[in-house]
């Protein structure tokens, strides 16, 4: 019996990494002992306060029922807290924060909330490809505008206004960029909300990465008028270390909170409240966890640097975020060439950044989830087979 898939589907590929960890386990069944530098899944675990929480709270007898689609109101407290105090920016725990299981889950409600057959929407490139999946799973067309290196991977407005944007409903921005490592400033932030005003667009702020490698969290939620015109995503995954807990958080106008809502409602039962009850253990930390942090990720990178020299591969030290992006060199077609010349001889897998649209094409992106010992393993396998 053939049963085709849905419509909606049939242009939507399986997620690039979910493929290429299948060839990657294949090889290490046959003996390669692969090293993955690929994947920006922290490696860390989350503060112990943390996952004691968890663990009291999760031997209670009355917290695992159904919870609140929006959210314990002791998490919506710590978020309203936590960007208060990082970001400058002020909210409602009771209508304009929406706890998220994950921020990419936060990525395909507001598609399927806003957009439809017909509409159009702005999605950057290089870029994270779940935006344009969700854009296309709406029914919605991706509409890309292309990030340069000459131009700091920031939007050109200014080309963007050439275009004809009538269909386009929401556009979607990531900074600190990922996987350039790009920063935006206020000003910045400032001239995109008034685009957004000018052409009637819902901006769509990402915002995983603030607090990697970087002394000052940005949100554009904090920049004058941007709750009329923006929304923001933001997650635990990166900046406490609970990628796998699922906790992301969505912050906007009370409008678009209920917006998502009503299709949110329909995914889900909530968050299992010892979670949530962690994750606000979490947003609770002072400022020295994510110093201390960094500090690991800023050894790491500098052995991402020396890796990177052994390839020829030429980067910039300003770049924030959990990765090192870099430009290939001439002796290679592009990133996949390198790639996967690299896996063949040294039994190392890194990025290439064609995956993120063609406006990566030429570059390579490395993960700092791994510990030294095993960055500087990966440095010995390349200089012994390079």
């Amino acid at each position: 019996m053939q049963i085709d898939v849905a419509k909606r589907l049939q242009h939507t590929e399986e997620y690039y990494f979910s493929k290429k960890l299948r060839e990657i386990d294949e090889l290490n069944k046959q003996g390669a002992r692969v090293i993955n530098l690929g994947i920006g899944s922290p490696d860390l675990p989350p503060h112990p306060e943390v996952i004691a929480t968890l663990n009291t709270n999760a031997q209670l007898p009355n917290v695992h029922g159904y919870q609140n689609y929006k959210g314990a109101p002791v998490l919506r407290q710590a978020i309203a807290d936590w960007y208060q105090r990082y970001y400058n920016a002020t909210f409602n725990p009771d209508t304009e924060i929406l706890p998220l299981i994950g921020s990419k889950e936060g990525i395909v409600h507001i598609c399927m909330t806003y957009l439809q057959e017909g509409d159009k929407a702005l999605i950057p490139n290089p870029g994270y490809p779940a935006y344009a999946a969700a854009v296309r799973l709406s029914g919605a067309e991706a509409i890309t505008y292309n990030l340069s290196e000459e131009n700091n991977w920031l939007i050109d407005l200014d080309e963007l206004r050439k275009q004809d944007l009538t269909q386009v409903k929401l556009m979607w921005i990531n900074y600190p960029h990922m996987p350039t490592g790009a920063s935006a400033s206020d000003t910045f932030y400032a001239e995109l909300i008034q685009f957004a005003k000018e052409y009637n667009i819902l901006i769509c702020h990402d915002n995983p990465y603030s607090f990697i490698l970087t002394d000052a969290p940005r949100s554009i939620m904090r920049v004058p008028g941007a709750k009329e015109v923006a929304i923001e995503l933001n997650s635990l995954s990166k900046s406490s270390n609970m990628a796998g807990w699922r906790v992301g958080v969505l912050v906007a106008a009370d409008e678009r909170i209920n917006q998502v809502l009503r299709f949110k409602s329909n995914m889900d039962s909530g968050m299992f409240l010892p979670v949530q009850l962690a994750a606000a253990k979490a947003l609770q930390l002072d400022a020295s966890w994510y110093k201390d942090l960094n500090k690991i990720y800023s050894e790491r990178r500098h052995k991402v640097y020396e890796l990177m020299d052994l390839l020829g591969c030429s980067y910039q030290k300003d770049q924030v975020g959990l990765f090192v992006w870099a430009k290939t060199p001439d002796a290679y077609k592009d990133g996949y060439a390198l790639s996967d010349t690299v896996l063949d001889k040294s039994r190392v897998f890194i990025t290439p950044g064609g995956i993120f649209g063609d406006g990566g094409n030429q570059y390579i992106r490395i993960s700092l989830c791994a510990q030294v010992d095993i960055l500087e393993e990966s440095i010995q396998r390349i200089k012994n087979s390079f």
